[in-house]
């Protein structure tokens, strides 16, 4: 089995180290954090676990194949580089790095000693949002033209960093997903800081992509009501993702379609000889065999370090949502 420890216990902590703890494929040896509170915690949970204050004891025992980074955003790139140098297989809670220079580094080293690095973006372990990603590659919504998503909600304020380096990666690593990883053609965000001088509460995150494909993100502390929504519009079809919902995807029948009309010299072509249809149809609510996203993304970290498999989350997809909310 894969020994493995975890730096962090945290707000996402507790969730992390509950999965692994009951994961069949790996053993948890060691938890290190600071604070003494939630040293006291796992203990209290977990007896068998030796925990420490000291993350060098993580670092400097040879028996640990791997490690499980959930600290603050600032100290991910630091501890990865070490647990990497240490030649053990790494997963950093989103992001993985600040910057796209950090991740590649990353990148560099992991590739160097032949170990994983794995950011923890978990949606994309999400069976709704593979579900659609499946929708989307099988031709069925036609051609996307745009995406919008909102993430929202009043509060929980962080000072750490902004409303979008905390939410917008959920959404940025989604779409990307959804759309094979592409580059854009340009990214801008307009945001403003209400509560917390220089820290944005609300930002507008706008991506342009080829193929005359945009996106919207909405991301926010402060607003009335509790939304984790993305709307997918396609040149057939068009589909709601609401996570929070108990009908985790709707499939919406609806479009313009353009009908051609007979025209004067009986030319069906020219483009004055055309009518658009508005179509409504059928609303789909297909049934979601729900998995814990969470135990899905540490069951495949593990798969990638015991069998070589290709990881989904990987540096490659870490640098391009680096990139995009770097703007």
């Amino acid at each position: 089995m894969t020994k493995v420890a975890q730096i962090g216990v945290g707000y996402w902590g507790p969730n992390l180290l509950r999965n692994l703890v009951n994961s069949k494929e790996c053993e948890v040896k060691m938890v290190a954090d600071i604070s003494v509170e939630r040293q006291d915690y796992v203990k209290s949970l977990y007896p068998y676990i030796d925990v420490t204050s000291d993350i060098r004891k993580v670092m400097d025992d040879s028996s640990i194949d791997a490690v499980i980074i959930a600290t603050p955003v600032k100290t991910h790139f630091d501890l990865a580089m070490q647990a990497l140098d240490k030649r053990k297989h790494t997963l950093v809670e989103k992001p993985m790095a600040t910057t796209v220079a950090e991740v590649n580094k990353i990148a560099d080293l992991s590739k160097k000693n032949k170990l994983v690095a794995m950011v923890g973006h978990t949606f994309l372990y999400n069976a709704a949002v593979r579900y659609l990603k499946k929708l989307i590659d099988s031709g069925e919504l036609g051609d996307i033209r745009y995406i919008y998503a909102q993430r929202l909600n009043l509060g929980r304020i962080r000072s750490d960093v902004d409303a979008l380096w905390n939410l917008a990666p959920h959404d940025v690593s989604i779409i990307q997903y959804l759309l094979d990883d592409p580059i854009p053609i340009s990214v801008t965000r307009k945001g403003m800081d209400y509560v917390q001088d220089g820290i944005e509460d609300v930002v507008f995150l706008d991506i342009t992509y080829p193929n005359k494909i945009i996106a919207n993100i909405h991301v926010s502390w402060l607003d009335p009501n509790k939304v984790r929504r993305m709307t997918v519009v396609g040149s057939n079809k068009m589909v709601v993702y609401d996570d929070i919902s108990e009908n985790k995807i709707a499939i919406y029948d609806k479009g313009i379609d353009r009908m051609a009309i007979l025209g004067e010299n009986m030319d069906y072509d020219h483009k004055e000889f055309f009518k658009y249809n508005h179509r409504s149809g059928d609303v789909l609510l297909p049934k979601i065999d729900f998995k814990e996203p969470l135990k899905v993304e540490i069951s495949h970290f593990l798969d990638c370090i015991q069998n070589g498999t290709k990881c989904l989350t990987g540096p490659e997809h870490a640098r391009n949502v680096v990139e995009i909310l770097s703007v």
